[in-house]
């Protein structure tokens, strides 16, 4: 339908989803109300397209139960009593806590914690201004990139690839571990491209049949966790049946005999035990591979979420390197490109304050680090006081019950600014409302492209939610602490981040709306050296340079077998991937994406349905050693036997019994740096 001519439409950006982080055109009715929201044509990776969760953000901000006043706990923690408080009474109170804590126990006390609720730099980051200037805890943020990140560079040497507009010219794109269905429509907006111009060959690599891979035309479901022994089986034919780009090994890569001589005993046989995957059925990926110059592989995050993530990510990154992919246009693999901006941070983070010296705290491990974990807190003091912004570990961290019985411990104060009254919002001592990314400035870079873009606010908010940055900095002025970036506007900010970075200010760039960093062909293709300190990709990684848990890495791209096997007790290994019409716990408050995901369920394999005397449609409970969880069964043909599908993160009161789906995960960093493991959990099923 045709646009209504009275409707002005303002350019934004995206905060919610860092691959595809998009140009947005937003229908502003009036000065605090939009209307539906569109992507942006003219960005040639947006190329019009958004998710229809975007699409209709209008339910969300406009959304009747958005929190819009500070409100103070009344009750005992968990009660959900909550009064109005003014605005300064709460940060007066939140003051007041920090600085009680820090009294009684040293700075260390209090940890601030935050995700990416929003990736903006400003509205993200400037809370770790605060924690730099008053030497607070440092937070290690493993949640999400941990594991892809470090897989990635333990070969490419940086976090960057092959820009992924290249895929309109490949005859091959291989899905690995991603379902962009569900999460980077943009995306396929590309593959179909290329299926259309070129007749390009799509493969999906994921542990079910995912959305994505229905669309496909081969889809290969390993084990969870099992992804390195695929990419050693492919590289084994590559070697065995001359596909193998010698000449380019010898130019382009560390130890390519080495490697070969590795690869003998990892047959597609040996495979075959350990992913479930037919032999016949990894040769014949291997072979495609192989055969195609112009292959592309788009490495998305959720194979790596396994105690081996890493290990299997590098071992992904080695395939395009064996066969030389990524020499063509269109051939090579992308897993994303923040390495590229070379953003200057330090005004936004105080980074020119920060010290080393301060604990580092462990992101994904709430749970133990609020319940006294020895591991985590070694000698130094118990969190006391904590500041939760844009993210909701009550739902999203693993160990959910022991982030709840950290959460409610009696002693420790805990200020939550929030949009919306999350489960972490109902435990919390103080709540602040928060604007939306439609209400303040802010700037942006994508993982999964390489745009960098600046947006201005588009409406007002309602009265009372207030920025991150705007209550950040009046925390720092009533808790002492001193730093330029305190007395600074975000828009000051970004533009002072900016210049120091060698960009052009934030008027212009938010005139022009982005500046496209895309590297010179040979420079995106490597063919200038990859990033590493001789300019050759690294078969064999430095693991004891990149992370301190580096005992038992392979030398060489592996099967690592550290991952929760199944065993009796525990025979199903659980994924717990993304649903459509969600954002983590973003948008679970939609009428629309919650009518739409219907209930939470678990997908099982039709003979493991009939093993267990289950049916379509039935209550079962899941759990392990953890916890316990009560859901509805699907039954489907969609994975191996053995392995079952959560698509969530559902609410936590949207299970029948038990808290969310991360209670059965564990909070046991991945190897060798940390990193969330939400992909590998051994449980056990039985009928509810």
């Amino acid at each position: 339908m045709p646009r209504d001519e009275n409707i002005e439409i303002v350019p934004s950006v995206c905060p919610h989803d860092c691959p595809s982080t998009c140009a947005l055109d937003v229908e502003r009715i009036d000065p605090r109300t939009i209307g539906r929201i569109h992507g942006a044509k003219s960005n040639t990776y947006t190329a019009g397209v958004v998710c229809a969760k975007v699409a209709r953000y209008a339910e969300r901000i406009h959304h009747p139960d958005r929190l819009l006043r500070p409100l103070r706990r009344v009750g005992a923690k968990g009660d959900g009593r909550f009064e109005p408080i003014a605005w300064d009474d709460a940060l007066d109170r939140v003051a007041e806590a920090f600085l009680q804590a820090e009294q009684r126990h040293g700075s260390e006390a209090v940890w601030p914690y935050f995700y990416a609720g929003t990736m903006g730099f400003v509205q993200r980051d400037s809370i770790e201004r605060l924690r730099h200037a008053k030497r607070y805890s440092r937070q290690h943020s493993t949640i999400c990139v941990t594991l892809p990140d470090t897989g990635w560079k333990a070969g490419v040497g940086q976090k960057r690839g092959v820009d992924a507009r290249e895929i309109a010219k490949s005859d091959l794109v291989v899905v690995w571990g991603a379902n962009p269905v569900n999460t980077q429509v943009n995306l396929m907006s590309h593959i179909t491209r290329a299926r259309k111009e070129r007749d390009a060959t799509l493969v999906v690599v994921d542990a079910y049949r995912t959305a994505t891979a229905e669309t496909a035309h081969m889809h290969l479901a390993p084990r969870p966790g099992t992804d390195g022994a695929l990419a050693c089986a492919v590289m084994h034919v590559l070697f065995e049946e001359g596909f193998a780009d010698r000449d380019y090994m010898a130019r382009y890569a560390d130890v390519p005999d080495e490697l070969e001589a590795h690869l003998r005993t990892r047959t597609p046989e040996w495979a075959a035990g350990i992913t479930g995957l037919p032999a016949e059925r990894i040769v014949e990926f291997a072979r495609l591979y192989g055969a195609t110059k112009r292959s592309f592989i788009r490495c998305g995050y959720g194979f790596a979420r396994s105690r081996n993530g890493a290990v299997n990510m590098h071992a992904v990154t080695c395939l395009p390197t064996v066969t030389g992919a990524w020499q063509y246009e269109g051939g090579g693999a992308l897993y994303g490109q923040s390495g590229s901006y070379g953003l200057d941070t330090t005004m936004i983070e105080g980074l020119d304050v920060r010290d080393r010296a301060t604990r580092l705290l462990d992101q994904s491990r709430i749970g133990p680090v609020l319940t006294g974990d020895k591991r985590d807190l070694g000698d130094g003091p118990p969190v006391a006081a904590m500041l939760v912004q844009n993210t909701n570990p009550m739902v999203v961290a693993p160990e959910t019950l022991r982030v709840r019985d950290g959460l409610l411990r009696d002693d420790l104060f805990v200020c939550v600014h929030e949009q919306f009254m999350t489960e972490t919002a109902a435990l919390a001592d103080i709540v602040l409302p928060a604007t939306m990314f439609l209400e303040h400035d802010d700037m942006y870079i994508a993982s999964g492209h390489t745009h960098l873009q600046v947006a201005r606010k588009v409406i007002e908010p309602p009265d009372g939610p207030r920025p991150n940055h705007t209550v950040i900095s009046a925390l720092a002025e009533r808790l002492g602490a001193v730093h330029p970036g305190f007395e600074m506007t975000a828009w000051q900010l970004i533009d002072h981040t900016l210049r120091a970075s060698g960009y052009p200010g934030a008027d212009r760039v938010a005139d022009d709306r982005w500046v496209d960093i895309a590297p010179e062909f040979e420079t995106a293709h490597f063919l200038d050296g990859f990033p590493t300190d001789d300019g050759r990709f690294r078969f064999a990684p430095d693991w004891p340079s990149i992370g301190r848990n580096h005992a038992g890495l392979p030398r060489l791209p592996d099967h690592l077998a550290v991952i929760d096997e199944a065993d009796r007790d525990h025979p199903f290994r659980l994924v717990a991937a993304p649903a459509r019409q969600f954002l983590n716990s973003t948008f679970t408050e939609m009428p629309t994406s919650r009518r739409r995901e219907g209930r939470p369920t678990v997908q099982i394999n039709g003979a493991d349905c009939e093993a267990l005397g289950i049916d379509d449609g039935d209550r079962v409970r899941l759990g392990n050693t953890r916890g316990s969880i009560v859901l509805h069964a699907k039954r489907t043909e969609a994975t191996q036997r053995g392995v079952v599908v959560v698509e969530s993160i559902w609410p936590n009161g949207a299970f029948e019994e038990g808290l969310g789906i991360n209670t059965l995960i564990s909070a046991d960093p991945g190897l060798p740096k940390g990193g969330a493991v939400f992909h590998d959990s051994a449980i056990w099923i039985r009928p509810a």
